[in-house]
């Protein structure tokens, strides 16, 4: 029954802006967590060559960007790459691909709880202030449901403003001490990259990639922007170049403004506090950490719309509950997604919660790279493919397929080789039966209700009358 909170109707159609779109990509990309959290560790392995790491990483994405563009310019969907490699592999391939994407899109926002609560803590420090990582987990889980819950627009506004105020903050702080500390010297061993290990460097292009994860987020608001064909792509490309250019340049000041000791930077695991430290500005901790704790926020309320929209999709399609297709009456948002999303969001981090905040980030943000890393595996696949269902294929598309093919398997194969240590050394096998379970429930689909993998076909997101629960 639907009651006054529940409608079939669509979503807010045409609602957002090219900006929204681009608030959405860049949230759920974070630029700030790169510098303050992530980088060390690209830093710790690829040393002097790090930034040559991120320009390697940009370049994969790159082609892996243009062929998700291929895909966006064509037609819009909240349910994103569920709905094109349904289109282009079949309905089964498009249903694991969703299966992997809710994964990628939650752990991603359980990895930014995690991170948010060691941020939080690290404002707080120089006032003697503490707070438990379950109360953050709550706390900002529940202020991240409410702003999803009411208004896409609005929380896509508030992650743009906060990125923006965050890389501005970030920006002036890395290059007043790169003033302070430039030597011509440091440039130069930087330039040459002497002395990194090219191991090193192909093991870093790894960490590298997960800067970049939920760079396509955007495509998630197909249904709610204005002209999504044009826009939706731009905002793929564009938010993915500019990070791209951000931890490239941020990478190479980080080291100069570490006076060269690519080491020290990447065995720090508060560099913002060490920079301001240069500085002679400690004081300014407590905000500075206070402006990237919002950074992260932007992405966990980033992940959760587009996990949520996600959900919708697939509710309205049957490959999930027929509940996460209702759209509230009033706010016209997946309420119910969005709600599910939400407690996801806040139960894994707080199941782990022995495990530690950093731990839980690492864990959870590794199982979510593995999920973003297949999809855009199948994303590469499915490009070409499409184009040539369509008889508009070419050799420049079927060359950039396989190449971001290619990428991403060399992607998989470097996080699980060399093996890492426990509890790491497991979690490919937790994805790897995260999707057999997903394959074991559309077989199941497929042998009992195989009508609603025939439904890819029809524009269910975007029909008022779709109502589902009719085989």
């Amino acid at each position: 029954m639907v009651t006054n909170l529940e409608s079939t109707q669509s979503l807010k159609g045409s609602s957002l802006g090219f900006m929204e779109a681009v608030g959405q990509s860049l949230a759920n990309i974070s630029p700030t967590l790169t510098p303050a959290l992530n980088m060390g560790a690209v830093v710790a392995l690829a040393g002097q060559g790090a930034w040559l790491v991120y320009v390697a990483a940009t370049i994969a994405l790159i082609i892996v960007g243009l062929n998700m563009s291929t895909l966006a310019s064509r037609f819009s969907a909240a349910g994103s790459f569920f709905i094109f490699i349904s289109r282009s592999l079949g309905p089964m391939m498009g249903g694991l691909t969703g299966w992997a994407l809710i994964l990628a899109y939650i752990g991603t926002a359980m990895a930014l709880l995690a991170g948010l609560a060691i941020f939080v803590n690290n404002t707080l420090a120089p006032f003697g202030v503490s707070i438990p990582p379950i109360i953050s987990y709550v706390i900002f889980g529940i202020l991240a449901w409410y702003l999803a819950y009411r208004d896409i627009k609005l929380s896509s506004r508030i992650s743009l403003v906060i990125e923006a105020i965050s890389v501005t903050v970030i920006t002036v702080l890395v290059f007043t001490v790169v003033g302070k500390h430039y030597s011509p010297a440091v440039v130069y061993t930087q330039a040459g990259i002497s002395g990194a290990s090219v191991k090193g460097m192909f093991g870093g292009v790894v960490l590298a990639i997960f800067s970049f994860v939920g760079f396509e987020s955007s495509v998630t608001l197909g249904k709610e922007t204005r002209d999504p064909t044009k826009n939706i792509p731009r905002a793929v490309m564009g938010s993915m170049l500019f990070a791209g250019a951000f931890f490239t340049i941020m990478a190479f000041a980080m080291i100069t403004a570490y006076k060269g000791n690519a080491t020290a930077f990447g065995n720090d695991s508060a560099p913002l506090e060490t920079l301001l430290g240069y500085l002679n500005l400690t004081a300014l901790s407590a905000p500075v950490y206070a402006i990237a704790s919002l950074s992260l926020f932007a992405c966990i309320l980033a992940s959760i719309n587009a996990g949520s929209r996600l959900l919708f999709s697939m509710g309205r399609y049957q490959f999930v509950h027929r509940s996460m297709g209702l759209v509230h009456a009033t706010h016209q948002t997946p309420h119910i997604a969005v709600t599910i999303s939400s407690v996801l969001s806040v139960i894994g981090p707080i199941a782990l919660i022995g495990q530690g905040s950093m731990n839980t980030y690492d864990i959870t943000g590794t199982v979510a790279t593995f999920g973003f890393i297949f999809v855009y595996l199948l994303i590469s696949i499915s490009a070409p493919i499409y184009l040539a269902k369509k008889r508009v294929g070419s050799v420049t598309s079927v060359f950039f397929g396989l190449t971001g093919a290619g990428l991403m398997v060399a992607a998989f194969f470097g996080s699980v080789y060399p093996v890492p240590a426990y509890p790491f050394n497991l979690l490919p096998y937790i994805f790897i039966a995260y999707l057999l379970f997903g394959v074991a429930i559309l077989v199941r689909l497929k042998l009992f209700s195989p009508t609603i993998l025939d439904r890819v076909e029809l524009d269910l997101e975007g029909s008022e009358g779709a109502i589902i629960g009719r085989k």
